[in-house]
């Protein structure tokens, strides 16, 4: 059985090679379109390398240390973040805002997602926390940015951004797990002040332990399609996401590092003492190294650790956020009516150029291949077999399930039947017609 993959070693070496940094008003420029596709790519092959047997090297990874692009990344994933925050609502008050497919924003909107979902798969590595340098302080801005949106399930129930929501969502999930991994890896006195005396990230941890955003027994989650249902059997089995979170404070709480430098204060102390309640033997069982951290709690209900010593350190600050905001400060607006008219305002035959290039990133047994279980249903979470017909990407287990789940389904769907209609159409092109295309395209 032939290994699947997307790239070539040599080919991922030009395209980690290439990677760069991009100014705001060129977010959805042809350039910029063609560093998501990069990205898409290197993250597909990252986590193919990452699930491979251990004969395969994760090259994708190796590339983007030795090439130290992993600040690049995390430098084009913040400017998204801001675009997201700035830009985007501006164009959806624009009155001349009227594209004739919103399929390029929806790739925009993605590209935040698809390099989280990358850090998250290289992270993992002790040389990759190493390789991101001085770029893991705005990593940690970004994580905390992330969970206390998680911690407060803030939500907005605007249409164009309700279907970001569950996307949002799933993007702070995987900023959880690449802020795990940064508390396994840094010895960084920087990055640890900031992690516990800038953010107090124990204490937001601690909210998330309270909360479970994530349990879809948290009644707000239940519109996210998302999110496959937890069969009540599993209900006492910790998730991946209960385990980063407890890996987490874990590090945070008893590492000797942050134990010197984090204030256990009666605020702190009282809150890490909630986690008393939540280390139940089940828990324990399935995460042992956590004996030791309510060990810790006992004796801190009876004692009151000395306040951490002032060190006169330079802190380094994160900076690539405030260096945004301070290039764009009052273009915002400048920024959407030019993009709006230059960016997002494509012709019919760049649509279908761009459906085509997808469709040749997103090649279909490589995604099955990237889904290593049985599909869920979208709307119980039991084992399906019916695929939505429309999109061939939603699974059911039955008729009513997907009539039930079609209001939540319906945003998707549509965005997927929108590429296949124009691959499509692009069928029906004549040869000579889509060689020239084609053509243009390896241009």
């Amino acid at each position: 059985d032939m290994e699947t993959s997307v790239l070539f070693p040599g080919e991922a070496e030009g395209y980690v090679q290439n990677l760069e940094t991009f100014s705001l008003r060129d977010i959805g420029s042809p350039r910029w379109f063609r560093q998501h596709e990069y990205i898409e790519k290197l993250n597909m092959q990252a986590i193919l390398n990452a699930s491979a047997t251990a004969t395969q090297d994760e090259f994708v990874k190796e590339l983007l240390v030795s090439l130290g692009k992993i600040p690049t990344l995390v430098h084009e994933m913040i400017l998204v973040e801001l675009w997201k925050q700035k830009v985007f609502p501006i164009f959806c008050q624009l009155q001349d805002f009227n594209p004739k497919s919103t399929f390029p924003l929806y790739m925009v909107i993605h590209h935040e997602a698809s390099i989280i979902n990358l850090l998250e798969t290289i992270m993992y590595h002790k040389d990759s926390c190493e390789g991101a340098d001085d770029s893991v302080l705005d990593l940690v801005d970004y994580c905390h940015r992330k969970l206390t949106l998680l911690a407060s399930r803030a939500s907005r129930d605007d249409d164009l951004q309700g279907q970001n929501a569950a996307l949002e969502f799933e993007i702070s999930l995987k900023a959880l797990s690449v802020l795990r991994y940064i508390t396994d890896h840094t010895d960084s006195i920087s990055v640890i002040n900031r992690m516990l005396c800038t953010h107090n990230l124990p204490c937001v941890l601690v909210q998330l332990v309270q909360h479970c955003p994530w349990s879809r027994y948290s009644a707000d989650l239940c519109n996210l399609p998302w999110h496959a249902v937890i069969p009540s059997e599993d209900h006492l089995k910790m998730t991946k996401l209960d385990g980063q979170v407890w890996i987490a404070l874990y590090n945070l709480v008893l590492k000797e590092d942050c134990q010197r430098k984090y204030d256990f204060n009666n605020f702190n102390k009282n809150q890490l003492l909630k986690l008393r309640g939540f280390l139940t033997e089940v828990l324990i069982d399935q995460l042992p190294n956590l004996v030791e951290l309510q060990r810790f709690l006992s004796h801190l209900t009876v004692t009151d650790p000395a306040p951490p010593k002032k060190d006169l350190i330079l802190e380094q600050i994160p900076e690539m956020w405030n260096n945004i905001m301070r290039d764009n400060m009052g273009k915002w607006k400048a920024i959407a009516k030019y993009q709006v008219k230059e960016m997002f305002n494509p012709s019919e035959k760049d649509l279908r150029q761009q459906a085509l290039r997808l469709a040749q990133t997103y090649n279909l047994d490589v995604m099955e291949s990237l889904i290593p279980e049985k599909p869920k249903c979208g709307a119980c979470g039991a084992e399906a077999s019916k695929r939505c017909s429309r999109c061939q990407r939603e699974w059911y287990c039955q008729r009513e399930c997907q009539v039930k789940h079609w209001s939540k389904h319906k945003v998707a769907c549509q965005l997927m039947a929108e590429v296949t209609e124009m691959l499509q159409k692009d069928l029906a092109v004549t040869p000579t017609e889509r060689e020239a295309d084609i053509a243009d395209i390896l241009d």
